[in-house]
């Protein structure tokens, strides 16, 4: 089930060089607590305990993790990504050797928190739209160096993902247009360095008035249109002259409390930095037994 959430930025790879760097950042050279206290030859098992209402993400990212601390540690899910979950729920139950479980235990407590509760978040919004075709998006607010996982829990949770990063699409935003002297001077130097560069990049253009709008079905040759920061009404009058020409995409101050309103402007997507740069985490934990 957890693989049908999995992006394509994802693979084995990109997955290992998180755990490995997240790991040497907090083993070092050593979890000398547990080295200092628990004998190297004890066996033991823990299990993950809910303690909180939501929707889990970060499952299998937790399995790689157990494993990539120890390949003998026994892992087994008790409740897959995607799941609505609720206080006292048994996520999985882990087995082996104990200083390897203790190892692995706060890297896995920190994703799997994290992502579950952007997860719930994104799922929430979700319902909230579900009656329009407004699709939700996430965006570059990120947590420097846990970006990959934060859109992972995104997709878990039913929205879709933005752009990685700043190489896999254009978005000319408003200071790349007032740096270049405008919306159609933006778009024809971008034109043009995509020709000079040999690439083939979708160019997303943001517009923060009706007159920016125009200016852009002027020039064409684009993507999608953002309309940022506007509210309902005037986002209405923009899809009206935009007539179906571009998709569009609604940004700026969403909120859960206006979101509804935004897609019943008859946006195509909604951008919305909160799922991943004001989420709440869920309470969960790791425990003997």
């Amino acid at each position: 089930m957890a693989l049908n959430f999995r992006p394509t930025y994802l693979n084995t790879q990109s997955i290992d060089t998180f755990i490995q760097t997240a790991l040497h950042e907090d083993i070092g050279d050593g979890d000398h607590s547990t080295l200092a206290a628990v004998p190297a030859d004890a066996q033991r098992q823990a299990r993950l305990i809910i303690k909180d209402t939501g929707m889990m993400a970060g499952m299998e990212l937790a399995s790689y993790i157990f494993h990539a601390v120890d390949p003998t540690l026994q892992v087994t899910t008790l409740i897959e990504d995607g799941s609505m979950i609720k206080y006292g729920d048994i996520g999985l139950t882990v087995t082996g050797k104990a200083q390897s479980i203790l190892q692995a235990e706060r890297l896995v407590l920190n994703c799997m928190q994290r992502m579950s509760g952007i997860a719930t978040y994104t799922h929430q919004l979700v319902q909230l739209i579900s009656h329009t075709k407004a699709k939700l998006l996430d965006t570059r607010k990120t947590t420097p160096n846990f970006r990959l996982m934060e859109k992972w829990a995104v997709a878990i949770g039913g929205g879709l993902n933005h752009r990685f990063g700043l190489f896999d699409m254009i978005i000319l935003k408003d200071n790349h247009i007032d740096y270049a002297g405008g919306v159609t001077q933006a778009i024809q130097a971008t034109h043009q360095y995509l020709k000079e560069k040999g690439k083939k990049l979708n160019i997303v253009v943001e517009t923060r008035n009706l007159k920016e709008v125009e200016e852009v079905l002027q020039i064409g040759d684009i993507t999608r249109i953002m309309l940022d920061n506007m509210p309902p009404d005037r986002m209405r009058e923009a899809i009206t002259l935009i007539d179906g020409r571009f998709p569009t995409e609604a940004s700026g101050g969403i909120t859960e409390e206006t979101i509804a309103a935004v897609a019943e402007s008859g946006v195509d997507y909604i951008s919305v930095g909160a799922l991943t740069h004001s989420v709440k985490s869920l309470d969960i934990s790791l425990k003997a037994f």
